[in-house]
């Protein structure tokens, strides 16, 4: 599959909320993911990434989601999350915008990294 596939097939199952198929069904078993915040570590392989995704559940309640994208180049692709959450400690609800950057190599995600304002 191109980039642009992946990216695209990567999308719609997101849209639908399925990101267990888009991680299983196109992601490296050795990929990489990255975030902006240092207080949150990166994780390697799909374990620790889908682990990584339980820790996120666990603390934030996700009311809703937007995604723009995909947005191809070259073996790279960013997609634009927008979603609306309740942190589950404080209880506060904002709206959380994210920038994802992905890396395709072999038919396969290799890394993905956020971008989003610290504050």
């Amino acid at each position: 599959m191109t980039t642009s596939e992946i990216a695209h097939k990567i999308v719609e199952l997101c849209r639908k909320g399925d990101y267990e198929a888009a991680y299983k069904d196109y992601f490296s078993p050795d990929a990489v993911s990255i975030e902006c915040d240092p207080r949150i570590p990166n994780a390697k392989g799909l374990d620790a990434m889908f682990a990584k995704g339980g820790e996120f559940a666990k603390t934030t309640e996700v009311h809703g989601a937007e995604l723009e994208g995909p947005l191809v180049a070259g073996s790279y692709f960013s997609i634009v999350f927008k979603m609306d959450t309740t942190d589950k400690a404080t209880g506060v609800r904002s709206v959380m915008e994210e920038v994802a950057l992905y890396q395709v190599k072999e038919g396969k995600v290799i890394s993905e990294s956020f971008f989003y304002d610290l504050e």
